[in-house]
């Protein structure tokens, strides 16, 4: 997709990712990765007795699986180098996220702007969903900086 054909998109979605299931195993070992090893993520029987019943993903965990959703719908831009995470404007987490539940994200272009020659700053809304819940996982504004 050439530049031109992106900027056609500020405004609207473009798309939303397959369903991807966080299991205890993926909460296990991002615990370990971070050394976040709250009971309420890795010890399902203490996590009973809390208002989720059970396990949950960290937050960040949830967040860092923006990577994978987005792989498969942000368009490929012609000519890019490479893209930058570039931050967030945004994050809010609005509902945990447990164990053996599938999340997706829906994406939307809400801006591109020339930062410098060369470089492109993308803004997408994300909204994570989780499947059977009303309430997102997380909405966020995500910076993505293009490179040609």
């Amino acid at each position: 997709m050439k530049f031109e054909e992106l900027r056609g998109l500020v405004g609207k979605d473009v798309g939303t990712s397959p369903w991807y299931t966080i299991g205890q195993d993926r909460i296990d070992q991002f615990a370990n990765t971070t050394e976040d090893r709250q009971f309420i993520h890795v010890d399902p029987e203490q996590a009973r007795a809390t208002p989720f019943g059970q396990t949950i993903a960290h937050g960040f965990l949830t967040l860092s699986m923006l990577a994978p959703l987005s792989a498969e719908v942000l368009p490929r831009i012609d000519n890019v180098t490479f893209g930058l995470n570039y931050g967030f404007n945004t994050v809010r987490f609005l509902n945990p996220v447990k164990s053996g539940q599938r999340i997706r994200g829906r994406f939307a272009l809400l801006s591109l702007e020339e930062k410098k020659p060369r470089q492109w700053l993308q803004t997408f809304s994300v909204t994570v969903e989780i499947e059977g819940e009303e309430s997102p996982a997380l909405v966020a504004e995500w910076l993505i900086l293009a490179l040609v």
